[in-house]
């Protein structure tokens, strides 16, 4: 019986219909082009280098020490952790659900002693009898005509593969906040070396002035501005160091660890010394489609809500459960596989749904609710990702021309300092344009400081909303943004 049961089995198998709607991808809700760069600034150079996601983060970023930074986070940030352990449990899910697709044999054996009473005895006495019972049972499996199944298990799939493109995106985001967050901390740190500098100079300074101020040579007025100045760096000092502070926090943060305990990490690069990768093309807002991983992980999760719509509407179609046994049944147990013990059951079950109180109708409406919740979400996921690129490319323009005006603005202010000094030395000018041109540096050095950084940040923004970060080594690009 046991092969008749199998073949029988086996026809069942064959794979029923599937009331799920034809899936179709949403049209993406952008133009078809990004926009140009704004009014009065040059188009970036056309492109030469592959795609961003075909460039490494150890290619794009050029500094030894932050390759090393995010190495280490990689490898101990807990946010990524918790989205690779996300994965293991969605595969497991999968893998529970996709078993419901075959039917379950288990292999039962047992042995039952019992006395049976007086009144159900024949010749009126009780009897204790026992039996011995080995074989194989399918217990209640469902016949999949309309799809129920399959589709369930086609959506723990689609949730499986959207966990794995959540954690590409949880990678490709902390590998650029690392970065980011890397740069804000040698920024603060070399604002902060600035500012010692200055705060030593307007000491050396208000010590002279307290000397002439002694001997009658200056006011005390200027004896009071210098020491206004002095405090004044103080204060920027001690603002920068907590900012500073603050900010490598951050950064142990995201890598996971204290950087302290990173050995053998080569000295910082200063921001002037830090370079990127510049010439990443563009492309055309669909190549987003297959480089984002939030944008994939967003169309999973419409295939998956795509396929529990089937599974809602195939409730309201008969489900066929089957429960098929076969065995032997024997008083003693060297008898049990005897030829007059073999024993079986086949007991297949309707159900057909009849009155619920609209469950089936809720249901199904929940899942077409959730399905259009998801396709909304999915073309918001390519509305971001097409406004992060726009942005991060009408940027790229701008910041350079910002960058190259301020290092001519710090230039001249650097011109003008040495010549009021030295006017000021010489006694021909007063104390009080040499302090203004001091003060006057001072904000241009802090300024070109933050525009190289936003610089830098932008282009790591440009990176990550292409696509890249998600690999870790390829060929060296030579157009670099220094």
């Amino acid at each position: 019986m046991i092969p008749r049961l199998s073949a029988l089995l086996a026809g069942f198998l064959v794979t029923g219909c599937t009331l799920a709607p034809p899936y179709e991808r949403p049209a993406s809700p952008v133009a078809p082009a990004y926009p140009d760069a704004p009014e009065g600034f040059a188009k970036p150079a056309p492109a030469t280098s592959r795609s961003a996601g075909d460039i490494g983060w150890r290619e794009f970023f050029r500094d030894l020490r932050l390759q090393g930074v995010i190495a280490a986070a990689l490898e101990n940030n807990r946010d990524l952790r918790v989205a690779a352990l996300r994965i293991d449990e969605a595969r497991a899910l999968y893998r529970v659900q996709r078993a419901d697709l075959l039917p379950q044999l288990d292999a039962t054996a047992g042995f039952t002693r019992q006395r049976t009473s007086a009144a159900q005895s024949r010749n009126g006495q009780g009897e204790i009898r026992q039996s011995y019972q080995a074989g194989g049972a399918v217990i209640a499996y469902e016949l999949d005509f309309f799809g129920r199944v399959r589709n369930l298990s086609d959506a723990a799939l689609a949730q499986y593969l959207s966990t794995e493109e959540a954690r590409r995106a949880a990678q490709l985001s902390l590998v650029a906040e690392v970065a980011k967050a890397y740069l804000a901390e040698r920024s603060y740190a070399e604002q902060y070396a600035i500012a010692r500098s200055t705060l030593d100079a307007r000491n050396r300074t208000y010590a002279l002035t307290r000397q002439r101020y002694d001997a009658g040579m200056a006011a005390a007025l200027d004896l009071q501005d210098n020491e206004s100045l002095v405090a004044q760096a103080r204060v920027a000092v001690a603002e920068l160091g907590r900012l500073r502070a603050q900010a490598q926090n951050a950064l142990e943060v995201l890598v996971g660890t204290p950087l302290a305990t990173l050995g053998g990490l080569p000295a910082p690069l200063t921001l002037s010394e830090n370079s990127v990768i510049a010439d990443i093309p563009a492309g055309l807002p669909s190549d987003l489609l297959v480089r984002r991983p939030d944008i994939r992980q967003a169309e999973q999760q419409l295939q998956s809500a795509n396929a529990i719509v089937g599974a809602a509407r195939a409730a309201f179609f008969p489900r066929i459960t089957l429960t098929a046994t076969a065995g032997s049944i024997s008083p003693t147990l060297a008898s049990l596989f005897g030829s007059d013990t073999a024993t079986w059951s086949f007991a297949p079950q309707l159900v057909l749904p009849v009155f619920d109180l609209g469950r089936n109708r809720a249901n199904l409406d929940l899942a077409e609710v959730r399905l259009r919740i998801q396709a909304t979400n999915y073309e918001r996921t390519i509305q971001v990702a097409f406004r992060e690129v726009a942005d991060a490319l009408s940027a790229l323009a701008t910041l350079q021309e910002t960058v190259e005006g301020q290092v001519q603005v710090r230039d001249a202010e650097a011109a003008r300092y040495r010549l009021v000094s030295q006017r000021w030395r010489n006694g021909v000018g007063g104390q009080m344009e040499s302090l203004d041109a001091q003060r006057q540096l001072l904000a241009a050095e802090q300024a070109l400081i933050q525009a190289r950084q936003l610089r830098l940040a932008n282009a790591i923004d440009l990176y990550r909303a292409l696509g890249g970060g998600l690999t870790e080594c390829g060929p060296v690009a030579s157009a670099t943004l220094p």
